[in-house]
């Protein structure tokens, strides 16, 4: 794959944002955690996180942060062995419940990543051990067990789970995945296959490889050198 030198596209984004320090200054809310870091967040924060992230797909999430205290009411802060073991009757008690949104299958999903979560932590110590200790250079591998061993995990709702959580990551935006085609990743504009997966994989290992940035800082300079050029506040200048 011959694909395109970063320092190029690092120099694109510089010059679409005004110079190397303007464009250094919107990568600053982007520091991802450490895996020290991140083992020590308690397993409720990623059932929590898990839970916003399958609800904000499909609805605007707005709305989901507006109603987002009453989520953390309505399943008792997320703590995974408590809402594995809650009644059926209280279950189906959600459907109902106006402190949430009322989608069924989405209530579902949160019983569903309680078991998932719970097992984990019982086999490994607990699920932020084994989803901080994943390797960075295998993040499509983290997306496919977040997809086949949880509920509604898959595909974007994955990466903005991984991101949310502070893990160094890449997001498959249309600007990132526009820029990764132009650089000479053959891919489709939806890579949703193994083998584009594995290609997208690849071009951020050898990016990561060729400039020590993490996958975080390779996924917003990439977004922003490419498609629409958006002037906002650090942050919130392009929809990553």
């Amino acid at each position: 794959m011959a694909l395109t030198s970063f320092s190029k596209i690092h120099a694109l984004a510089a010059e679409r944002k005004g110079g190397d320090a303007a464009l250094e200054k919107l990568l600053t809310d982007h520091k991802p955690l450490s895996t020290k870091q991140l083992a020590k967040i308690s397993d409720d924060r990623y059932l929590a996180t898990m839970t916003r992230c399958v609800f904000n797909a499909g609805f605007n999430w707005k709305v989901i942060e507006h109603k987002w205290k009453g989520f953390e009411e309505a399943f008792h802060g997320f703590n995974p062995k408590g809402l594995a073991h809650l009644a059926p009757e209280k279950w189906d008690a959600y459907t109902s419940d106006k402190r949430i949104v009322r989608n069924a299958i989405k209530i579902g999903s949160v019983l569903d990543n309680a078991h998932f979560v719970w097992r984990i932590a019982q086999e490994q110590g607990s699920f932020a051990k084994v989803f901080a200790q994943w390797p960075l250079d295998d993040q499509i591998g983290l997306m496919t067990w977040l997809h086949k061993e949880g509920s509604r995990l898959g595909g974007a709702t994955a990466m903005y789970f991984i991101r949310f959580m502070g893990k160094d990551s890449f997001i498959l935006s249309s600007d990132v995945i526009a820029r990764l085609q132009a650089s000479g990743v053959e891919i489709t504009g939806t890579p949703t296959s193994k083998r584009d997966l594995k290609l997208v994989q690849a071009a951020f290992n050898h990016w990561h490889q060729e400039t020590g940035f993490g996958y975080t800082r390779l996924s917003r300079i990439a977004s922003m050198s490419i498609g629409k050029n958006y002037h906002a506040a650090p942050g919130l200048e392009e929809p990553e």
